[in-house]
């Protein structure tokens, strides 16, 4: 297992942690604990592009890891009456139906690469800036007292995310140009 890896599978444990300290009350501990993780995140990738150091695993897991850490913190903030539970619904909704969406193409043996879309990618940091802003609200509030535009901010472009994905991927399900190349040389047989 390699450094990036490595990093990942650490931020993976640092979701129960979070939840714990959620759920006991300690919003400034599972602020560092949120930090950490995005620190995290930021670094292996830099790491794995620096070293030389993708691999299959880490492309597989890392996302992964950022969802488990987006969804849990939604789920666990919204059920705490920090977040409203409807925004907590839409990221989830939005995540779900993206990796139904690639069950779904992955059946149709459908040709296709995730690749973060600007909107998607605008969506991630706005879901993150969300949680950081409500974790550590008592000492950014001050600085940044907009909250409720943050809120409206993020489930509007997780919205706009979530039908984008839909579009693309309605676009390769009915693209016959898409099917994997397996597919295409069972049917010349």
């Amino acid at each position: 297992m390699n450094i990036p890896n490595f990093l990942t599978i650490g931020r993976i444990l640092l979701v129960p942690l979070l939840v714990i300290f959620l759920l006991e009350g300690r919003q400034l501990a599972a602020f560092w604990v949120f930090v950490l993780a995005g620190v995290t995140d930021a670094l292996d990738g830099f790491l794995a592009r620096v070293l030389k150091q993708k691999t299959d695993f880490g492309a597989f897991i890392d996302p992964i890891a950022d969802k488990l850490l987006l969804i849990t913190s939604y789920v666990t903030l919204s059920v705490l009456g920090v977040l409203p539970k409807w925004l907590a619904v839409i990221v989830v909704s939005r995540d779900v139906i993206i990796w139904g969406g690639i069950g779904i193409l992955m059946l149709y043996d459908r040709d296709f690469k995730i690749k973060p879309s600007l909107v998607s990618k605008v969506t991630t940091f706005l879901q993150l800036l969300t949680v950081v802003f409500y974790l550590g609200h008592e000492y950014v509030q001050p600085i940044f007292p907009l909250g409720i535009y943050l809120i409206y901010s993020t489930a509007a472009f997780t919205i706009l995310s979530g039908i984008h994905y839909i579009i693309r991927g309605l676009g390769i399900l009915g693209d016959p140009e898409s099917t994997t190349q397996r597919q295409v040389n069972e049917n010349e047989k």
